[in-house]
C-alpha cells in the first residue's frame, strides 16, 4: 500500500553526553556516560509518524557503516518503510548533544550522508502521490524544494533556523516553526510568517503551541504540564505526528489542524519525559490515551 506520509530528511546516529549544564564559550564542562543512538530530524519524524498510526515512508541518505545499519534497523522495527532510503559512500550523519540537568539540549550536527541527499524519480513519484510530504533543513536545499514542488500538501519544519527563499516558501503549505526559527524567517512580529505562507505552527516549549491561519483569529493550544526528562527530538516528534494526524483527516481544515496540533503537543509533551531521540518516541495508544485526559 502507498504511503499516506512521506518524510524526506535527514538520519543521524546521535552521541548523547549528560551535562551539568551546557557550556558557555570557551568553556570546558564534564559529562556523564556517553550514550549513541539512532536520531535525526527525520528519522525522528519518520518514527513518530509510523508510531502515531500513519504508514509512512522515508527518503533518506545512510552511510554503509554500523551507523546506517543501526538507523535503518531502529525505522524499519518501527515500522518506516525503507524503500526509498538509499546508501552513501560518505559517512551515517552524527549529531553530538549535550543535554543538562533541566532537559534542555544542545546539538551540533555532523551532515554526512545527509548532504549527499537528493530525490530521484523513483522517489518524486512516492512523495507526489502521498497525502502528506514533511521535510527539514539537515538535508541540501535542492532536495526540499524538489519534494515541496512534487508534494499535494507540503509541511516544511524550518530547523535549523534559516533564511528560507520565496521559491521554496511558495511551495509550503504548512510552515511548522519555533519562536526562534519563527523570527528567523519573519522578524519579531510572527503572524508577518502569513504573508509568505497560508498556514504556520509556531512551537512555544513548555507553553503549546499557535496556529496561525490567513483569515483566521490566532489559536492558542496551551502545552501539557509534566516533569521534563530531556526535550530531544520533542520537536520531531510534534511534527512526525502532527503529519500523521492530517494524513488521517477526510480534508485539512483549521478544525482538523487544531486536532492534530493538539494530538502533536500531547506527544511531545510524553516524549520529553523519556531520554534520548528516537527511544522517547511514544506510540499512537499512548499518545490517544493521554489526549483522552487532556482534552475529552
Amino acid at each position: 500500500m502507498k504511503p499516506e506520509v512521506v518524510v524526506v530528511g535527514s538520519a543521524n546516529v546521535d552521541l548523547v553526553l549528560p551535562v551539568q549544564r551546557i557550556p558557555r564559550p570557551g568553556e570546558t564542562v564534564l559529562a556523564g556516560v556517553m550514550t549513541r543512538g539512532p536520531g535525526g530530524k527525520g528519522a525522528n519524524q519518520a518514527v513518530a509518524s509510523a508510531r502515531a498510526g500513519a504508514r509512512t515512508a522515508m527518503v533518506a541518505a545512510l552511510g554503509a557503516d554500523d551507523g546506517g545499519a543501526l538507523l535503518r534497523d531502529a525505522l524499519g522495527s518501527s515500522g518506516v518503510d525503507l524503500a526509498l532510503v538509499s546508501s552513501s559512500d560518505a559517512p551515517t550523519g552524527t549529531a553530538i548533544i549535550t543535554v543538562e540537568e533541566s532537559g534542555e539540549n544542545s546539538i551540533v550536527v555532523a551532515p554526512g550522508a545527509n548532504g549527499e541527499l537528493s530525490l530521484s524519480d523513483a522517489a518524486a513519484a512516492v512523495v507526489g502521490a502521498a497525502k502528506i510530504v514533511l521535510s527539514q533543513l539537515e538535508i541540501p536545499f535542492a532536495t526540499v524544494r524538489r519534494a515541496a514542488a512534487a508534494s499535494s500538501y507540503f509541511i516544511l519544519n524550518a530547523a535549523p533556523a534559516a533564511e528560507l527563499p520565496d521559491d521554496l516558501l511558495a511551495e509550503v503549505d504548512l510552515l511548522v516553526v519555533n519562536e526562534s526559527e519563527a523570527e528567523t524567517i519573519a522578524g519579531a512580529d510572527r503572524s508577518a510568517l502569513l504573508k509568505k505562507v497560508p498556514a504556520a505552527v509556531v512551537t512555544l516549549g513548555a507553553a503549546g503551541a499557535v496556529i496561525l491561519t490567513r483569515g483566521d483569529d490566532e489559536i492558542a493550544v496551551p502545552g501539557v504540564p509534566v516533569e521534563v526528562v530531556d526535550t530531544t527530538a520533542a520537536g520531531d516528534t510534534f511534527c512526525g505526528v502532527l503529519a500523521a494526524t492530517l494524513a488521517a483527516a477526510s480534508a485539512i481544515t483549521v478544525s482538523d489542524l487544531t486536532n492534530a496540533v493538539r494530538r502533536a503537543n500531547v506527544a511531545a509533551s510524553l516524549s520529553v519525559q523519556a531520554a534520548g531521540a528516537i527511544s522517547s518516541v511514544p506510540h499512537g495508544d499512548a499518545i490517544d490515551a493521554r489526549y483522552a485526559e487532556v482534552y475529552l
